[in-house]
């Protein structure tokens, strides 16, 4: 299958990409710079240089392919909503190119706001497209399935974990690097779903061949405790491990203290079964004992 990732040379669209080489697709990577290019040459692909505001580009690239698949999104979040927009764009101009055919597009999103404080699963609707949330990936997808396109959600958690991480849990060890100390909020009991990038990349292979609707959910832990994850990285660091009230979080984590705060308990039941998904991976907590996670 002639296969075209975005965002493939990003913590999960390269780990996608992999996982596609290896089941044997024909890879075309979208790439910013020519590092990047380089990076995608070398792994045994085609490669197309732009960015998904290149939106031209875009629609030649989905017209040559036989699937799509979309990881790319910009995280810087002083640009949140025109990055959200952006992504809707993205999104649509995918949608509008692969009408009319049976060939699928996989859009990517996440499962941190489906249902706060309960285990979410599968059934649970996106969060309504706000001002204050203006992430619309969800939202496009339904429109364009309402529309007649083959186009499904794999949902993230939101601890994407491996060797190499800069996500979340490298943010939470960097305050803590910066601060003297590993903390956590209250009791330290909310929880955060968690997946190795390996297991997430094959999720989103297994949902190109699958005629059953999503979203699916890349959810291999349906959540591990914070304080545990504190505790993790204070034996990393040699660090005290300290609570915080909800007055001192924001003090402490800044501007990612309602993140730190998140309880969002997560199954993938619906997805294991229909996908025959197994995550194979060290679970997270086994990953950040290992002595090399950090980049020390």
């Amino acid at each position: 299958m002639r296969t075209f990732v975005t965002g493939a040379t990003g913590w999960v669209g390269s780990a996608v990409v992999r996982d596609l080489i290896a089941a044997g697709h024909q890879v075309t990577g979208l790439a910013r710079s020519a590092a990047s290019a380089d990076k995608l040459v070398a792994s045994g692909m085609r490669v197309v240089r732009g960015s998904i505001e290149d939106l031209d580009l875009l629609r030649t690239a989905a017209a040559q392919a036989d699937a799509v698949i979309h990881t790319a999104f910009n995280h810087d979040w002083s640009r949140f909503a025109e990055n959200c927009a952006a992504d809707k764009l993205a999104i649509e101009v995918l949608g509008a190119e692969l009408e009319g055919s049976e060939r699928p597009l996989i859009v990517t999103s996440g499962v941190a706001l489906l249902a706060p404080g309960r285990l979410a699963t599968e059934a649970d609707a996106a969060p309504p497209v706000t001002k204050s949330f203006p992430r619309a990936s969800e939202a496009v997808v339904e429109e364009l399935r309402n529309r007649g396109l083959r186009t499904t959600t794999v949902r993230l958690a939101p601890s994407v974990h491996g060797v190499g991480d800069h996500g979340f849990v490298p943010r939470l060890a960097g305050i803590a690097r910066d601060k003297g100390a590993s903390a956590y909020i209250g009791n330290g009991e909310n929880h955060w779903p968690a997946v190795h990038r390996l297991d997430a990349a094959r999720v989103f292979r297994l949902a190109l061949d699958c005629p059953a609707d999503g979203p699916f959910h890349a959810v291999a832990e349906q959540g591990v405790a914070l304080k545990d994850i504190a505790e993790a990285i204070a034996r990393q660091f040699d660090l005290p491990v300290v609570s915080k009230s909800a007055d001192e979080a924001s003090e402490h984590f800044g501007w990612f203290a309602p993140f730190v705060g998140i309880d969002a308990p997560t199954s993938s039941d619906r997805t294991r079964a229909i996908l025959d998904w197994i995550p194979e991976q060290p679970g997270l907590l086994e990953d950040l004992a290992k002595p090399d996670y950090f980049g020390r």
